[in-house]
């Protein structure tokens, strides 16, 4: 896709001037680093509902723990661009991983913390998210019936209900430099915010398999955003079965391999 294909879906109103190559997302939405006024910025325009109720959401976290929204119209979305060297995944796969991790907390604890703007009404109910779980259960047993179970359990009766990012992982805060580190694409979701906490279990791979890695983060989760070690561990496991639904349902997600996700619960599960 070439820098140009945006173009006609950028509102003109927003002078904006293209600053480097677009590309498409899994779900068809086009990306542009642009800039307004000479500000870095990146354009998305989105080509999914998850993707629209995202930008919703990060209008609504208004820069506090997510990339600031500069206008959103439609499906065009105008957020700041991330213009810092560090990567969390970079970190991770070199020793860093205490200090990765920690930064995920704080993103999360931010992202959580309660607004006075009541939140978007496009939130998805956590459980309406679990929905590809139970019929994968149902079909392959297992690991997957584990991990129904579990997320049956959880979702019976939640625990700090915020709203979620629904995808916080490694690749998802990036470094804005001077405004530090900030989250990108959420799902919009609603639900117990252990859940947000999971998907770090399994970023970035092959490093969140390593040996021993899911312990030390595990003790350092629960340190930082005080949660409780067993429903963490619950969460953990449910979340891998699900990420392995998706893989099964849409072959999309953990490269085309469930197994990827289930390892990581079968490691959850065996602390539980």
């Amino acid at each position: 896709m070439t820098v140009a294909e945006p173009s006609a879906s950028w509102p003109a109103h927003w002078r904006l001037e293209p600053d480097g190559e677009a590309f498409v997302t899994a779900f068809g939405s086009r990306l542009a680093p642009v800039r307004q006024e000479g500000r870095p910025a990146m354009l998305k325009i989105a080509a999914h509902p998850e993707e629209r109720d995202g930008a919703a959401v990060m209008a609504w976290w208004d820069g506090d723990g997510a990339a600031k929204v500069l206008a959103h119209e439609g499906d065009a979305l105008l957020m700041e661009r991330a213009t810092g060297e560090g990567s969390l995944s970079a970190m991770a796969r070199d020793g860093r991983d205490f200090a990765a991790t920690l930064i995920l907390c704080r993103a999360a604890a931010r992202l959580h913390a309660p607004r006075r703007q009541p939140p978007p009404p496009t939130l998805k109910p956590l459980p309406m998210w679990f929905r590809a779980l139970e019929p994968a259960a149902a079909r392959e047993g297992g690991l997957f019936a584990k991990s129904a179970a579990a997320a049956r359990d959880l979702l019976a009766s939640p625990k700090d209900v915020a709203v979620l990012h629904g995808d916080l992982h490694h690749d998802n805060v990036l470094d804005f430099g001077p405004g530090g580190w900030l989250a990108i694409d959420p799902k919009g979701l609603m639900g117990e915010r252990g859940f947000d906490y999971a998907n770090l279990f399994y970023n970035p791979w092959p490093t969140a398999a390593d040996p021993g890695r899911l312990q030390r983060r595990l003790a350092l989760v629960v340190e930082a955003a005080g949660l409780e070690p067993a429903r963490l561990l619950q969460w953990i496991v449910a979340y891998g079965g699900l990420s392995a639904a998706w893989t099964l349902e849409s072959g999309m997600p953990d490269g085309g391999d469930p197994w990827r996700a289930l390892q990581i619960a079968e490691m959850a599960a065996a602390l539980a």
